[in-house]
């Protein structure tokens, strides 16, 4: 029998775990009641945004990255390991069991010479860890918790690259409109061209102005090869993206198609649930304070129970089987670990509070992300309105330079600036489209694109 004081004395060692230092203040997170950027009416954020856009290849191509993409794949992988690692966890809350077989031979002298013995012994083990303080159920809560985590990184991966893959068809019909106003406008100085060497053959025109026809020609024309080479980059990136080597992409409409989705909006407060980068913090947080508590019940005792039954076979017995037992309990308690067990809870603390801080990144990162995305809708908007205003009053100041200089009441260079102005007026109007629908885009990514745990 154990003398009652020394198990005392070992279960008395539960004051001796260091106290949990609560989370550092500086960690709290307040989500703000609304947002500084008023966008006026909004509407759900919708779960397959991409399909608002009313383009069937956009649409194809989101879910064809979702499948295929690499990253997903990894990210999916990572679900799977963290699964296995929830079963490994629950396999310690269990018995192991676990077949032996002893086979020994010897040699010995004795009074009546030598002898010989052999013996053989199967049997089966039992060992079983009692969890008294509940060490090795954290361990389990602690990897069902990084397996949620893992859940909502593979949803955050999956939110990037749907994101990621409409910005790219954006860009891609964007470099087409840009192509096809290029092809216009060389189209059009061509003709300026051709009228600028008849006016100087009949000598109505001077050379300097017929060599800036030519060069202005050339400036627009050398723009067309850097917009097909773009245009075959954006094209071998989405195919990248969805998971196929290089090649074409279809499309599925114009760039002047596209439609513009509703405005989404979401409470401050909503943010920090629909996200799935912050409910990925947030749950790396939680498994990094239960893996703290597992580590602090390190200080506590251990309860082993073990036991074993099988059969002896001597040769000496003429191998007629003898049954042997043993059946026992153990206690370990740490008494001097030269400072492995302090240093262990300072090291899970200190994990804690960093995953706290990544958690308070993430939420101020994600407010940050909105509120650019709100601001950056209504700007590109009122961009987009001035461009067009621009763009209308340079086609008819184009149209009277022109006119004036048929005439000959003008010189050439008012036509070349009024050109080059609304070139530039017209691609800089394709851009700010652009710019308006990736604005759309990373306010539905911002604001968790659909994706509510």
């Amino acid at each position: 029998m154990v003398p009652l004081g020394i198990v005392g004395a070992l279960f008395l060692q539960a004051g001796c775990v260091p106290d949990k230092r609560p989370l550092p203040p500086e960690a709290n997170v307040e989500a703000p009641t609304n947002w500084r950027a008023q966008s006026g009416a909004v509407a759900p954020v919708a779960e397959h945004w991409w399909q608002q856009f009313n383009d069937p290849q956009l649409t194809r191509l989101v879910e064809a990255a979702l499948q295929h993409n690499t990253d997903v794949l990894l990210a999916s992988s990572r679900v799977d390991i963290a699964r296995e690692q929830i079963n490994l966890s629950r396999a310690s809350l269990l018995p192991s069991l676990d077949a032996v077989l002893g086979v020994g031979r010897s040699q010995e002298l004795g009074v009546l010479g030598i002898s010989r013995s052999t013996a053989v012994q199967p049997g089966l083990q039992v060992s079983y860890e009692v969890d008294v303080w509940g060490r090795l159920r954290r361990l389990r809560e602690a990897a069902d918790v990084q397996y949620q985590a893992s859940q909502a990184e593979r949803d955050t991966v999956r939110l990037a690259v749907a994101s990621t893959t409409a910005r790219a068809y954006i860009s891609l019909l964007s470099l087409d409109m840009q192509r096809y106003v290029t092809q216009e406008t060389i189209e059009s100085r061509l003709q300026s061209l051709r009228l600028a060497e008849d006016l100087a053959e009949m000598g109505y025109s001077s050379e300097l102005e017929l060599t800036q026809a030519q060069s202005e020609y050339e400036a627009a024309a050398q723009l067309l090869p850097q917009m097909e080479q773009a245009i075959a980059e954006q094209e071998n990136a989405l195919r990248l993206l969805t998971g196929q080597i290089p090649g074409a992409i279809e499309r599925g409409g114009d760039f002047l198609t596209i439609s513009l989705p509703p405005l989404p909006g979401a409470l401050p407060s909503e943010l920090l649930r629909r996200r799935p980068d912050i409910r990925q913090a947030e749950l790396v947080l939680a498994a990094s304070d239960l893996n703290l508590d597992a580590q602090r019940d390190r200080f506590l005792p251990q309860v082993q129970l073990s036991a074993s039954v099988g059969r002896l076979y001597v040769n000496a017995l003429d191998f007629d089987p003898v049954r042997v037992w043993d059946i026992g309990a153990s206690v370990l308690a740490p008494l001097f670990s030269g400072g492995r067990l302090e240093a262990g809870v300072a090291v899970a603390t200190a994990q804690r509070d960093q995953a706290a801080y990544a958690y308070r990144a993430s939420a101020l990162n994600a407010f940050a992300e909105v509120e650019n995305a709100l601001s950056g809708v209504q700007n590109s908007a009122e961009q987009i309105r001035r461009l067009t205003a621009r763009r209308e009053t340079l086609a008819h100041s184009l149209a009277i330079a022109e006119d004036r200089y048929r005439s000959g009441y003008s010189s050439y260079l008012a036509a070349l600036d009024a050109q080059r102005n609304l070139f530039n007026t017209e691609l800089a109007a394709v851009q700010a489209r652009e710019a308006q629908l990736n604005t759309l885009i990373n306010l539905y990514q911002a604001l968790g694109g659909g994706w509510t745990p």
